[in-house]
């Protein structure tokens, strides 16, 4: 992590990350609080034929046709249970916005960047490479997913 400096020169402490958090599976994920646009209860999606695995579909978001991306598939797991409805987590990226379906929401939290680590080596292949980093904390590690890489819709599902 680079040293920063404050306005007389003097290296300041990194500062306190915000991240949301949501559930995919028994993971917890998190994602900085800049990336997401707003956290949303089940959408109807409409299917998209032939589409790439993980576009699960589109949303309407006030008239906004938004991708509907499931991170289960996305991440290599197993499906979701049928009688539950995923939540979305619309995040921005750098060619606009898409939905990221999770299994639950969580809260903001702030981490410290001391506690940050690299992705552990027990991640299955399809997580690791939208993992940047994990956050120790207690009692459970938190997941850095990198939205610009988990919305890419050309990377293998």
């Amino acid at each position: 992590m680079p040293n920063i400096t404050d306005s007389s020169g003097a290296c300041a402490a990194p500062s306190i990350r915000q991240l949301c958090t949501f559930c995919v599976d028994h993971l917890l994920l998190g994602v900085d609080l800049d990336d997401v646009q707003e956290v949303l209860r089940f959408q109807d999606i409409t299917p998209v034929p032939l589409a790439h695995p993980v576009v699960r579909g589109l949303i309407n978001l006030r008239g906004q046709i938004v991708t509907a991306l499931d991170l289960r598939v996305r991440m290599g797991m197993g499906s979701r249970a049928a009688d539950t409805a995923p939540m979305n987590v619309v995040v921005r990226h750098r060619d606009g916005i898409a939905s990221l379906l999770v299994d639950e929401i969580g809260d903001v939290v702030e981490v410290d960047p001391g506690r940050y680590e690299a992705p552990p080596q027990t991640l299955a292949p399809a997580s690791r490479q939208l993992i940047d980093g994990v956050y120790k904390l207690e009692p459970r590690l938190l997941l850095l997913l990198n939205t610009q890489r988990a919305v890419r819709v050309d990377a293998p599902a």
